[in-house]
């Protein structure tokens, strides 16, 4: 059995799906940020079977929870400190979307121009619908967004 060190101070990412750690670690630019990451691919889980987690030394102020509650709002989100679980962060689909998911129509504005933010809007929470803000195109979120 792999054991992996405990977190004195930061954020463990849990109950991800399993094999999903990598591209959640790219959507999250965890490349980008000065910090010490431990990612456990395919660990045992009786809930899931499998799952991923990632261990993120840095304050919860540092990672995007809006990509977390996007890409799968069942992730559990620990914060930790002095070595222990001091409070959990319940993640929600966000209502808005910035540069995380892009317009796939050709006659948008964000297609035609250079440097426009994409922007979506939460349109239907129930079955997880987002919106282009210019153009209204529908993005249908899948239950594997990456």
């Amino acid at each position: 059995m792999l054991n992996v060190g405990k977190l004195n101070e930061g954020v463990v990412l849990d109950h991800i799906v399993a094999g999903k750690s990598m591209q959640l670690y790219k959507y999250l630019k965890l490349d980008k940020m000065d910090c010490c990451v431990a990612i456990i691919k395919n660990a045992h889980s009786n809930k899931m079977g499998k799952k991923d987690i990632i261990k993120v030394e840095c304050p919860i102020d540092q990672l995007d929870l809006n990509v977390l509650g996007f890409i799968d709002h069942n992730i559990t989100v620990n914060i930790i400190k002095d070595g222990e679980i001091v409070s959990k962060k319940e993640l929600s689909l966000p209502k808005k979307l910035v540069n995380i998911i892009h317009c796939k129509n050709p006659r948008c504005i964000t297609s035609i121009e250079q440097g426009i933010d994409h922007i979506f809007f939460l349109a239907d929470e129930e079955k997880e619908i987002y919106r282009c803000q210019y153009c209204e195109e529908k993005y249908r979120s899948s239950k594997s967004k990456l």
